[in-house]
């Protein structure tokens, strides 16, 4: 199988690259930058191809993946940028990318009969009540940007396509980029007293047990939506932080606060990110594991 990777400079789509290439998959990996700029660290992304690509270039898209010619696309390329997504000027660009990039990738693999993973993201509903959002919920009602636009992604694959899987994924870390809790362990090695939300409920992603799961989908034609965050219960950012430095042995006070008391924040962030991943296990699909081993393994690979 081969298997055509945007974003491979982002934290997920480093770790699809590693995850097909110890299956023995061939991996093509893709970023708008001219070279491949991370995770230096022998891993299959500095030995796979890599090809530049803008998605927002619907000519450069259909050329470049029609000459790769793939069996399927996993297409991890997105602007998360969340809070600049609100920029007057940076709102065209974000919809370019979120939305007008994944219809030119879906526009090929339509044309040419690919396969397509598209990675989404809880934004995509209003983040109110305390249900957990089931996969094929059609109630969207994003807060922000960011969360519009990769709304209208997800509606450009699923009404071009009919071999597609939507992923919805939240609260995201991994080895190859920022992430929350890289910025906790450094703020808490300068902090005697952090302050963290508690009124924002959902549960991390850790983008390797994550690329597990998306290489076990694409070896399937189960297609259709998905949910997919590792167990272990829904949490606040405020348990999240409390874990983190529990296992990295920090001392650091952490105060809980509401979202309101909090404030910083330019974009509107959901109160209920709980996503509801039973639909993994109906499939036939092996869970992610707890997310406290996941961060006890993620603290061990960036050698915390």
């Amino acid at each position: 199988m081969k298997v055509f990777v945007t974003g491979v400079g982002g934290q997920l789509g480093h770790d699809v690259m590693n995850e097909l290439y110890k299956r023995g998959y061939e991996g093509v990996g893709s970023d708008v930058a001219e070279t491949y700029s991370g995770g230096a660290d022998g891993s299959a992304v500095t030995t796979a191809r890599y090809v530049q690509l803008d998605i927002t270039d619907a000519d450069a898209v259909d050329k470049t993946i029609t000459e790769i010619d793939p069996d399927v696309v996993i297409h991890c390329a997105a602007w998360t940028a969340v809070d600049m997504a609100e920029d007057d000027d940076k709102v065209e660009k974000v919809r370019a990318v979120n939305a007008g990039g994944t219809k030119n990738i879906a526009e090929i693999c339509k044309k040419l009969g690919y396969k397509m993973v598209y990675i989404s993201t809880d934004y995509v509903f209003d983040g109110q009540g305390t249900e957990p959002w089931q996969p094929d919920c059609k109630n969207y009602k994003p807060l922000n940007v960011y969360g519009q636009t990769k709304l209208e992604g997800e509606l450009a694959v699923s009404s071009i396509l009919d071999k597609y899987f939507i992923v919805r994924i939240a609260w995201v870390f991994g080895l190859n980029g920022k992430n929350f809790i890289k910025t906790m362990l450094n703020v808490g090695k300068t902090h005697d007293t952090v302050k963290v939300v508690n009124d924002q409920i959902g549960t991390p992603t850790y983008t390797y047990d994550l690329a597990r799961l998306l290489v076990d989908m694409v070896e399937t034609e189960k297609y259709g939506y998905y949910h997919a965050t590792n167990e272990g219960g829904y949490i606040s950012w405020y348990d999240f932080t409390k874990e983190i430095y529990r296992q990295a042995c920090y001392t650091t006070n952490v105060i809980p606060v509401t979202t309101e008391e909090y404030g910083l924040s330019k974009a509107a962030r959901p109160f209920n990110s709980r996503l509801d991943k039973s639909k993994l296990v109906e499939a036939g699909f092996e869970p992610l594991p707890a997310w406290q081993d996941a961060v006890c393994r993620y603290l061990k690979e960036i050698e915390y």
